[in-house]
């Protein structure tokens, strides 16, 4: 039996995975146990390249997909015959995950030389730092998203809205008044809830999850229950009728506070306040329930009309010591667990004096940027595209007293390439980035080289076109100094990576060379000059700070 969150779900920590060196693997509870020794029995060593078992493991997908995409299919994760795996009996037809079978240190091992194979020919084999893997790599997912649909073979639904009449109890509650018929019009069974096919749109139902959180799914379950009891119908998709479509639950990862979106079929909610407390009643750490109508016959899940149905309509959560206002339409990161772990890592390897400015390129809401601005930075610049990040941003930085960051709504591209054409570039400059997983723009990259930050700490949830444009930036004068994948994503083929690059000296500037690591005037020395990288990092004091051996050459990385 799986360990049970209670409203404050417990914090997993992180580790380290050394190359060459398993990591201690800790599933939680008795069943992940006997089922990790059962996989370990079988597949033992590191994996290699391509993992246990011979199949390709270590395949770098996108982590980030739109909400609501149908998902693809991608030869690492979907095995010819489906694998049995005992933390999961929908192992092998469910989506969310690929990688359940294999030990968990298997997997860091795998992700570790796949992100070291892409970064072979432009940093040296020391740059590539061990993989931040999980020390309870299960119930990971902090927001959880479930469809509601009709079984097989059941009848469809008459309409968009299903009225639901109540009436008081004996207790004072509320309760559903159906007729016989009714009643016997629909079960438990005639719902169908939990994740889709692997490269389907065929909802295989679930009522557990070894990778999603507990008291999520609990909500979703209850939810569920509920329909049924009280008769309201579950969307069909092929025929537009039913009303409950999709549930989205969000558990604060230090509040333990939930949030739940309910999205359905019609704006009319009957008996709207009775579902409220019977869905609070069922799972008490409900403090907001919101419900989101989305009537177009569309994969994208939430629409664009929403009213709160019970509570304030947003929940409340820290992350790196911040506190974060989290709403139906908040980007909020998935493991917030791991999210610590990579802005920890990142805001490490921005080398923040107190005397930097930084840019948060692609900042949706502020989130590392705002820690930048807590840890180090004279000040932050956000910018996004997005405009309503943009206003959470600017939320979160007032809600946490921040007044050295400010955020603009605007094309990340058109920013960079607007501010390296004027005469305001700050010095000294570090640039944080985190584009979608589609990566960079050339514009973007070029206007950036063009203001030569001393440091660009690269995030991103794609390494492959991460690698193609830090490809880009070496050719216009950088070094990639360290290369950090995190899993972010434990039993998935998915992996993140962190590159922090600096410029080579022989592209700095006279008053760059004489800057010290905390700002202060030092003199580079002739020695370190005619040293070129290697000298000029070491007299710069970055390399000792950060744990970097320098390199015994001096070469061009290869291209």
């Amino acid at each position: 039996m799986t360990r049970k969150h209670d409203n404050k779900p417990k914090r997993a920590r992180s580790h380290s995975a050394k190359q060459g060196k398993k990591p201690a693997v800790r599933p939680a509870g008795k069943a992940a146990s006997s089922a990790g020794k059962a996989a370990r029995g079988g597949a033992r060593g590191t994996g290699g390249r391509h993992g246990a078992g011979g199949s390709r493991r270590g395949e770098l997908q996108p982590a980030r997909q739109p909400e609501g995409a149908r998902r693809p299919v991608h030869p690492s994760s979907v095995p010819a015959t489906p694998r049995p795996c005992a933390l999961c009996p929908a192992f092998g037809r469910c989506g969310g995950c690929s990688q359940l079978d294999v030990p968990y240190a298997s997997q860091l091992a795998a992700k570790q030389q796949a992100v070291a194979d892409l970064f072979a020919v432009m940093a040296p084999v020391e740059a590539v730092q061990p993989i931040l893997g999980m020390d309870e790599p299960f119930h990971y997912r902090n927001k959880v998203i479930s469809p509601y649909a009709p079984a097989k073979g059941r009848g469809k639904g008459k309409g968009r809205q299903t009225p639901v009449k109540v009436a008081p109890d004996g207790a004072g509650r509320s309760k559903p008044v159906k007729s016989a018929k009714d009643a016997a019009k629909l079960g438990r069974a005639d719902i169908l809830t939990g994740m889709y096919e692997t490269g389907s749109h065929r909802l295989i139902p679930t009522d557990t999850c070894a990778i999603e959180n507990e008291v999520a799914k609990r909500v979703i379950l209850a939810i569920r229950d509920i329909m049924a009891r009280w008769g309201m119908e579950p969307y069909d998709e092929d025929a537009g009728t039913g009303f409950v479509r999709h549930a989205v639950v969000r558990v604060g990862h230090e509040s333990g506070e939930v949030l739940v979106t309910v999205v359905t079929n019609g704006d009319e909610f009957p008996a709207s306040k009775a579902f409220c407390r019977e869905l609070a009643r069922r799972v008490p750490a409900i403090t907001t329930i919101v419900q989101n109508v989305n009537t177009r016959a569309t994969n994208v899940i939430l629409g664009e009309k929403e009213r709160v149905l019970y509570g304030p309509g947003f929940i409340l959560d820290t992350l790196c010591g911040l506190s974060f206002r989290i709403s139906s339409q908040s980007f909020y990161q998935v493991n917030a667990t791991q999210t610590e772990v990579l802005y920890d890592e990142a805001i490490r390897l921005a080398g923040l004096t107190g005397a930097e400015t930084v840019i948060d390129a692609y900042c949706g809401a502020g989130t590392i940027g705002l820690v930048a601005a807590k840890r180090g930075a004279a000040r932050v610049i956000g910018v996004d595209s997005v405009a309503a990040a943009i206003r959470d941003a600017a939320n979160n930085a007032r809600h946490n007293g921040i007044e050295n960051a400010a955020f603009v709504a605007q094309d990340a591209t058109q920013f960079m390439k607007e501010l390296a054409a004027s005469d305001e570039r700050p010095e000294p400059l570090v640039l944080l980035m985190d584009p979608p997983r589609a990566g960079s723009t050339p514009a973007f990259l070029e206007a950036a080289a063009a203001l030569a930050p001393e440091r660009i700490v690269y995030i991103s949830c794609n390494p492959r076109t991460q690698a193609r444009d830090v490809r880009h930036l070496v050719k216009a004068g950088y070094e990639v100094r360290v290369v950090r994948p995190v899993d972010m994503f434990p039993h998935t083929d998915h992996v993140e990576s962190i590159v922090m690059l600096e410029k080579r000296c022989e592209n700095l500037s006279t008053t760059e060379l004489r800057r010290g690591p905390r700002g202060g005037s030092r003199q580079a020395s002739s020695e370190s000059v005619r040293n070129g990288p290697v000298g000029c990092f070491a007299e710069r004091g970055l390399s000792e700070g950060l744990g970097i051996t320098p390199r015994s050459d001096p070469e061009e990385p290869q291209q």
